[in-house]
Order: C-alpha cells, then structure tokens, then sequence
C-alpha cells in the first residue's frame, strides 16, 4: 500500500499512523517495510578504512558489511560541509534548495530545517514505522533569532526520539540533549545533559558509546516494528576523542582509535540485529558527511584540537577534503548492505551519491515520493538490486555544491568540470577556473584531478556549461520554502 502524505503533511495522517503500528513484524518477508539503519560519520575520508586500503585503521566490522554488501567506491555528498550534506541526506535534494544559505549553520542562525520539507524519517512514519536518532542534528539550534522555535530539532521532522549534540562537538555552547517529554531545557519537552562541550572531555568521549548505547536500546523496544535508526556519530570531527577502553589501541593514533569505536559499534548493532532475528529485514546504509578537514594538516598545539595534524583522517587518493570541490571534499564512503536482498558487490563502481537514499529507501518501503518539490535523487534499487530491477538509470549526473550552497562543479557521467578553485587550504594546486576559463578532468582515470582536459573536448564543456546554467536557473525559480515567508 503506499500513501500519499502530501495533504496530511506532519499530524494529519495519524489514523495510517495507527493502522501501521498496530501491524507486528512476526511474519513480515525479507522485503516488506525493512528495519533501515544509517550511519552517517563526521568528517570521515574515504581513505579511513582498512577495506580503502588504510594500512593502521583496523575496521573488521565496517569492512564486514562493504563485503556482504554493495560497496560504492564512487559516492558523494552533495557539500563538502556539514549542515548542507546533512539537508540532502535526510530530504534528497541539492543544498540550495534548503534555504539556509551557507553550508554550516551554527547554534545561533535563526534558519534550520524548513518545517515544509519531508525527511526519510516523515516519509516512513507513513508506513508505520517507529524513527529514532541518535548523535549528532546541525540543522537548526533554538534561539533568541528563532523565538526559540521547537521545529528546529529532530522530533519536529519526524523522530520519535533523539539524544545527541545540537552541532558539532567543537563548538564552545554546544550542547548534549536529549527529546524529554516532561523537560524543560532549552524548551519544553527536552533536557539538556552537557553544555560546553569542549570544556567536558568526559562527556565528549562518551558520545560513541552514547549514540551506540541508545541506538541498542532503541532497536530491541521496537523489535516488533519496522524501524528507522539514524546514527550520526559526531567523531571523527575535530577534537577527536575516543572512549578509555579505546586509547592507544589502534597503530594509527586517537584517529584510529576514534575510528575503532565506531567499528566496535557497528559490530555491537549488527550483532544485535541477528540476535534479534532482524538481519535479513534490516538494511544498513554506512557513509560520512564529507571528507577529513585537511584543513588543519599542518596545525600543531591547536588552543581546541591540540595536535590537529595527527588527528585528521585521508581522502587518498583523492586531493584536497572537507571544505573543498576537489573529490576528496565529496568522495565518501557509500555502503549498503541487505544480506539476501542487496547483492553483494564488493567493488560497485558505479558512481551515486546521498542524494539516492531517500528515493531508494521510499520505493522499498513503498512510501510515495514527493511530487510537490523536486527530489534530486535517484532510485538505484537497479544497482542494489539488479537480478530484481533491471530498469537502467541515466548517465551520472552530480553538483558540486559549496559555502553559499551553489554549486562550483558538475559531474557528467566520468567527466567534471570546475568553475571555481575552491579549498580551505588556499591552495589552487596550480590551477585557475571561472565560467570562461572552465576545468574538466576525467576522473575515472585521473583521480586526483591533475589534467585538465577542457582544451580537447569543447563540445563537452559547451554540454556542460548548459546543464550548469539549467540547473541553477532551475534551482532559483523553484525557489526554496524559506522564500514563502
């Protein structure tokens, strides 16, 4: 059965809502509402697991599932930030579309998720499904500039129930919360468990376990059910911490040692969804916000980070990270893993992004996808799934979005193109690029983006360009809901 939610938007389809959770998951196949697990790490580089072929990260159970799985070794996010590739993952579509105007909102921007927007979690709720999220939220803090409003946090989007840290970590007012029926702190229905964050390294090492500890919790109350779990861990992110059982573990540092955790955790859920009997209802999307923050490789004795230089994560083979349009900004680990209903494909090389979650998950759960606003997204069940789907997807094509949530590249199929040098390092690498002086790179034969080949194909520049204008005047006339106010 799929519903349409568009004219009961939030509360108004609460008798489906009963109907749905009243239904028990004894009985249900393989493919019937799956339980949807998703991981989502911060600041993670493609180059930070042992199955990318990291020498000193020891990531068994992670790898685990890239090898039951499909496994992409080509997959982005949209921003090589943090809020705007988090806007994209939970409602797949491009960042300019959000309204927010910049690719990290902090905890006093009066914008956050627009109320008008529809997230995986809203869409499954539709089906009956019980939602909750555990880490980190940055997109949208209650504040003096908001009125303090309550649709900033996760519960106003579709969460049953969420505890994690409103940004990241590293700012100086973050804060750990949790969704309280009964609190008060910094509103009504919410406790605040820490603030400052950086000043309470006991509380910031604790966040790994804390997110695995209530997503665990969550999964066995809601056994009977079909689930969503959203884990969004806050490490590794700048400061890194990594839990006492977790130091001076790894040979790679507290880098590896934060990287461990996490693996540890996966391995820790993923054993309690076969203990549970759930492994074959159950998918498992695994992935990062955007690449590691290079932007501090040579930064020693930072007054926040301390030695930031051994803290920061890989992007090899790819250039540059977090804050760049170069790949290692945007190419991002990209696993789902399904055992007996996703194929296992190890080394899928098929390019797909974050954009893809939501339209995937949606048609596999049957929840219809929004025709009220453009999805950017595509439904890539024929990569996942192909003895069963066989419907073939058209040629790649990607924007690169940046700081004002515009985009400065595009990919077409193996081909991107730059209009702008972007980096937080100030480094162009020896390059220039503008709208008239265009860079364009095959990437699935030059990885790290250094020959430039827009002499030879003026034609596919021309191609290009054309799709780029079409786009953002696309963008702009579809406008975003912030501009309905």
């Amino acid at each position: 059965m799929i519903l349409n939610y568009f004219a009961h938007k939030k509360f108004l389809f609460l008798p489906a809502l009963f109907l749905f959770a009243s239904l028990s998951s004894y009985g249900r196949i393989a493919t019937d509402r799956p339980n949807i697990i998703l991981f989502f790490l911060d600041d993670s580089g493609y180059g930070d697991y042992a199955h990318n072929g990291n020498p000193t990260i020891h990531t068994r159970n992670i790898s685990k599932l890239a090898q039951e799985g499909t496994n992409f070794t080509q997959f982005y996010v949209t921003s090589p930030a943090c809020s705007a590739s988090r806007y994209s993952l939970l409602t797949g579509r491009y960042p300019g579309r959000s309204g927010l105007g910049k690719w990290v909102i902090g905890p006093g921007a009066q914008k956050y998720l627009h109320p008008k927007e529809i997230t995986i979690a809203e869409g499954l709720k539709t089906r009956g499904y019980k939602t909750g999220m555990f880490g980190k939220w940055h997109l949208g803090n209650p504040n003096k500039q908001n009125k303090q409003s309550p649709n900033t946090l996760p519960p106003a989007h579709g969460f049953d129930e969420w505890e994690g840290t409103n940004v990241s970590h590293d700012y100086g007012n973050a804060m750990l919360m949790k969704w309280d029926p009964s609190g008060k702190d910094p509103i009504p229905e919410y406790s605040v468990i820490a603030r400052d964050l950086p000043k309470e390294d006991a509380v910031c090492e604790s966040l790994t376990s804390r997110s695995t500890q209530a997503t665990l919790s969550f999964i066995k109350k809601n056994k009977d059910h079909p689930f969503l779990v959203y884990v969004p861990f806050n490490m590794p992110h700048l400061g890194v911490y990594a839990n006492e059982a977790f130091k001076g573990k790894s040979r790679r540092g507290l880098l590896g040692d934060a990287m461990e955790e996490i693996d540890h955790s996966v391995g820790q859920i993923r054993k309690t969804i076969e203990e549970l009997g759930l492994t074959k209802n159950t998918l498992i999307i695994f992935s990062s916000d955007n690449g590691p923050w290079i932007r501090f490789q040579d930064t020693e004795n930072h007054p926040n980070y301390g030695e930031a230089r051994l803290h920061i994560g890989y992007a090899t083979p790819f250039r540059d990270g977090k804050g760049s349009n170069w790949e290692g900004g945007h190419r991002v680990p990209g696993i789902f893993c399904w055992p007996g209903t996703v194929a296992s494909n190890p080394i899928n090389q098929s390019p797909a992004s974050t954009l893809d979650v939501l339209p995937t998950i949606f048609a596999i759960t049957g929840v219809e996808t929004p025709k009220d606003r453009t999805i950017d997204g595509r439904d890539i069940r024929s990569l996942l799934m192909p003895q069963t789907h066989k419907k073939p997807l058209p040629e790649f094509e990607f924007y690169y979005s940046h700081s004002i949530n515009k985009p400065f590249a595009i990919r077409l199929g193996p081909w991107k193109m730059h209009t702008r040098i972007s980096s937080q390092t100030g480094n162009n690498y020896g390059f220039n690029a503008s709208r008239s002086t265009p860079l364009l790179f095959q990437v699935e034969q030059d990885l790290s983006e250094r020959i430039d080949r827009a002499k030879e194909e003026p034609e596919l520049i021309a191609k290009m360009m054309a799709k780029l204008n079409q786009f953002e005047s696309q963008v702009t006339k579809e406008g975003t809901f912030w501009d309905q106010h």
